[in-house]
């Protein structure tokens, strides 16, 4: 018979991490273009802003949704809405209007805040969210014609700080945020994150193990902070301390080089093509960048290619996996410590593996049937995971079943487990080429033609053929003054790759269609090819 242990149950929200950036760690910094700050100004100006959206009728369980970039305003909402018990909707600016629509509405967001830079995109729209009742902008701009529209800033100067009794109490289970998928099949799915599973995401992403986040790292987020709970950052960055950066919207290689240089950044979060635009930079010594230590790199897989070109200039590239449903951080690839006699090239490969699932997640990876599949480095089944933060349903929607099963995740990537419990996702399931019977990982054969000196970027998708079923084409931007060609790429290829896994064609593009989120647009692209079939 179990007996209950003597613990206290203090809640977990986000309220105790706003509670350690308030006090421990109010000299850190936030930085951002409109304003420079330690955590103790910040947050005073999210005590502010809690009491103006109070005064604008935001009650416990409300939506506020935003349209913005990466910026100190934005990031006070990060705390300010969950803190009354509200619920923080981070809409993709780069969706369709549709699906701004869409997700507007089903959100049922009752205040949105935007960026003065896409009021324009916004005011299109504006006429069909059903549930918007007033609009706030952040920065100096028109209104667009939206009704009736407050100003952030004026907001917070003319609100005095919301007391501590002020704030209601809020169960660790409640809703803090909300982010939908990036919709590649059908509408996007709502994804609702509990102050429980971010306070614990939070904790996990900064164990030493993992990202190993300290008060000594200063973060550039690059990633947006509409994408996925900014990738766990907003979160992470102040549990330990770590200052945060803020850039805009500007995701050019010169403007990231100048922020990291200029502000001192020790580690920044985005998706490869931001670290592969970069790279040239660093490579022809136009920029210097002595204080970048890490990068946190995810969204797509990170070709071995890349981490060996960060290396040498003593700048560490570590993968990271996961989904707008898993909070979304939960796998990083780092060596272990059986791995200290390995080469450097060997410690490469596993460097450029999936990685090894978070503390506190559990995964398996199961066949079309549903049998869980060993752990034996060899069999390729559906990865599926399980966990404190991860979600097990989608928000409101009927598709959930589709997703979610016995209490795991499908996640619809395809993945080979290894018995260290390292995996290797091979490719979507959808994206599989099937050749000939044999199955061909589209994003290994990616990785292997980024490598040529020639690719700046690179897709491949799975086209008809007559003879074997489906055979692989190459969509290839190649780097400025350079003009691969079929003949080269498989030269290149040759004795990297099996030799019936060689594409059949290479289309030379000036720029890769990418979804919302910054990954590949296979979908798109397939649809670009339509009629094409291969002998």
């Amino acid at each position: 018979m179990t007996i209950p242990g003597l613990m206290q149950e203090t809640p977990l929200t986000i309220h105790s991490i706003f509670d350690r950036l308030q006090t421990i760690y109010a000299d850190g910094r936030v930085i951002s273009p409109e304003r420079r700050m330690t955590y103790g100004e910040f947050a005073e100006r999210v005590l502010k802003l809690c009491t103006a959206l109070k005064e604008m009728g935001v009650q416990p369980g409300d939506r506020v949704g935003t349209f913005a970039f990466n910026s100190a305003r934005h990031f006070e909402l990060y705390y300010a809405v969950p803190l009354l018990g509200a619920v923080l909707h981070t809409i993709n600016v780069r969706l369709f209007p549709e699906q701004i629509v869409y997700v507007t509405n089903h959100a049922r967001d009752k205040i949105v805040f935007f960026d003065a830079e896409v009021t324009d995109r916004l005011a299109e729209v504006a006429p069909d969210l059903a549930s918007v009742e007033r609009f706030v902008r952040m920065g100096e701009g028109s209104d667009g014609g939206m009704s009736p529209v407050e100003d952030h800033d004026e907001l917070v100067a003319t609100s005095l700080p919301l007391s501590p009794s002020g704030l209601p109490e809020i169960d660790e289970n409640a809703a803090c945020g909300i982010c939908y998928t990036s919709g590649t099949t059908g509408m996007p799915k709502g994804v609702l994150y509990s102050h429980r599973a971010q306070w614990l995401h939070a904790m996990a992403f900064c164990m030493a193990d993992h990202m190993a986040l300290t008060q000594f790292d200063r973060i550039l987020p690059v990633v947006p902070l509409f994408h996925a709970v900014g990738w766990g950052l907003p979160y992470a960055a102040p549990f330990t301390g770590a200052e945060l950066v803020f850039h805009g919207s500007d995701n050019s290689s010169e403007t990231v080089a100048r922020v990291i240089a200029e502000e001192e950044v020790t580690f920044a979060a985005a998706v490869p093509t931001i670290w592969k635009e970069l790279l040239p930079l660093l490579d022809s010594g136009e920029v210097k960048l002595p204080t970048l230590k890490r990068l946190m790199v995810g969204g797509a897989a990170t070709p071995r290619s890349l981490i060996e070109a960060y290396d040498r200039h003593g700048v560490n590239l570590i993968q990271v996996w996961g989904m707008t449903e898993t909070s979304p951080l939960c796998c990083i690839s780092k060596p272990r410590r059986h791995h200290d006699h390995l080469s450097y090239e060997e410690k490469l490969d596993i460097r450029a593996k999936t990685g090894t699932i978070f503390a506190g997640i559990e995964a398996r990876i199961c066949a079309p049937d549903g049998t869980e599949l060993p752990w034996d480095g060899k069999q390729a089944g559906e990865l599926e995971v399980r966990g404190p933060f991860i979600a097990s349903a989608y928000y409101n929607d009927d598709s959930s079943d589709e997703k979610f099963h016995d209490g795991w995740l499908r996640t619809g990537d395809m993945a080979v487990m290894e018995p260290d419990g390292y995996f290797k996702i091979v490719d979507r399931a959808k994206d599989l080429v099937k050749s000939g019977g044999e199955w061909i990982s589209s994003v290994d054969l990616e990785n292997a033609i980024l490598a040529h000196p020639d690719v700046r970027d690179a897709a491949v998708v799975g086209m008809p053929s007559k003879k074997w079923d489906e055979r692989p084409v190459a969509v290839v931007v190649p780097m400025d003054g350079a003009t691969p060609t079929l003949d080269s790429i498989k030269e290149f290829l040759n004795g990297k790759v099996a030799k019936w896994w060689l594409p059949d064609s290479v289309l030379i593009v000036d720029e890769i269609p990418k979804t919302s989120v910054g990954k590949i647009d296979k979908k798109r692209i397939r649809a670009d090819l339509a009629g094409l079939e291969l002998a």
